[in-house]
């Protein structure tokens, strides 16, 4: 009974925190793609920390199916906030609401008549592996993009959120598979609901310790190529002038952009300075808040200028784009239409129109 109380008082802090998070973020940041699915998932993980029950195989009531489904479908959510929260330029698809609709849609079915007609610990198991891939595809998402924050108190929140909510979801799929019933239920879903308001917590506590224009930006980073002129050489203390000219003679006269796989750590390997020295020159000198818009901007400063040049109006699109540095035309064509309004056909057409 004891246990039973603290797990329904944790419930309760915890779906406040969530529903007060929830109002703020919208508030705050309703405008911004990033700040719209933390709101979603913030409201999601408030129907988990209501709907969850570790080990239960009772029949689900039709008012607590929706739930479940909700809860079940966040993990969706929780994936495309991650690519959001680390990609600026990512954009929602109808087919990424078609992904979720079908997540909670399927878990819905589950609870209502797949388990009762089946083997509930068979649901169950699916259930959680399903979000167990979800959760994978967001950590995966995380590590390939963490890198390439230059805002370092931002970076390491934005780590610290996902990889929070990710450690508690993998638990929590993993409890719900391993543990089948019993008498361990109670104390497994009160240590559940413990673990689950000290993460809300912290990560509510982690997101008012930064800025939330920098943590959530308005619009994707759209800097200009940045030449060190006499305008700013006067702001500069002599050492930081002379990185800036070695890493501009890197981008400008090696094109080191047009590497494959270039980091962030490889670049700084070639200046011979530390990584966090050059994040922080990239940032707070040139202006950028990513590492891989400031390579996009000198690769797109080189396709820009190839597809205005007449004597190579016969060159593909994509041998343009590949020589540029990009691995594939897609990504290609995305990043050259945010920052110059229209696709490289257009752009190339334009061009010879005008000439």
């Amino acid at each position: 009974m004891m246990l039973s109380t603290i797990d329904i008082a944790l419930r309760g802090a915890t779906v406040a925190l969530l529903l007060v998070l929830a109002a703020s973020l919208f508030r705050g940041f309703g405008t911004v793609l990033a700040g719209r699915l933390a709101v979603a998932f913030a409201l999601g993980s408030a129907a988990h920390a209501v709907s969850y029950s570790i080990g239960a195989t009772s029949p689900v009531s039709i008012g607590h199916a929706p739930l479940i489904a909700l809860s079940t479908g966040n993990v969706v959510v929780f994936w495309l906030f991650t690519r959001a929260l680390f990609d600026d330029a990512f954009k929602l698809r109808a087919w990424h609401g078609l992904v979720w609709a079908a997540v909670a849609a399927f878990s819905f079915v589950n609870c209502m008549w797949m388990a009762p007609a089946g083997s509930p610990r068979i649901s169950i198991i699916a259930i959680n592996l399903l979000a167990l891939g979800f959760i994978a595809l967001a950590a995966t998402q995380t590590i390939s993009s963490w890198s390439a924050d230059l805002v370092e108190r931002r970076r390491r929140v934005r780590v610290f959120i996902v990889g929070a909510s990710a450690l508690y979801g993998g638990m929590n799929a993993v409890l719900q598979m391993l543990l089948p019933g019993g008498a361990t239920n109670e104390i497994a879903n009160t240590v559940n609901s413990a673990v689950l308001a000290g993460v809300v917590a912290a990560i509510c506590y982690a997101m008012i310790r930064v800025d939330g224009a920098d943590l959530f930006p308005a619009a994707p980073e759209a800097a200009p190529v940045v030449l060190v002129s006499a305008q700013s050489t006067a702001a500069e203390d002599a050492n930081d002038q002379n990185l800036v000219d070695a890493l501009m003679r890197l981008m400008g006269d090696e094109r080191i952009y047009r590497h494959d796989n270039i980091t962030i750590g490889t670049l700084a390997t070639k200046l011979g300075m530390p990584e966090y020295r050059l994040r922080r020159l990239i940032n707070q000198r040139l202006g950028y808040r990513n590492f891989n818009v400031f390579l996009n901007e000198h690769r797109i400063a080189e396709a820009k200028a190839a597809l205005a040049d007449p004597s190579q109006a016969e060159v593909p699109v994509i041998t343009i784009a590949m020589d540029a540095g990009f691995q594939s035309l897609g990504p290609f064509n995305r990043a050259f239409k945010a920052t110059t309004g229209v696709t490289p056909t257009e752009y190339r057409r334009l061009k010879a129109t005008a000439a």
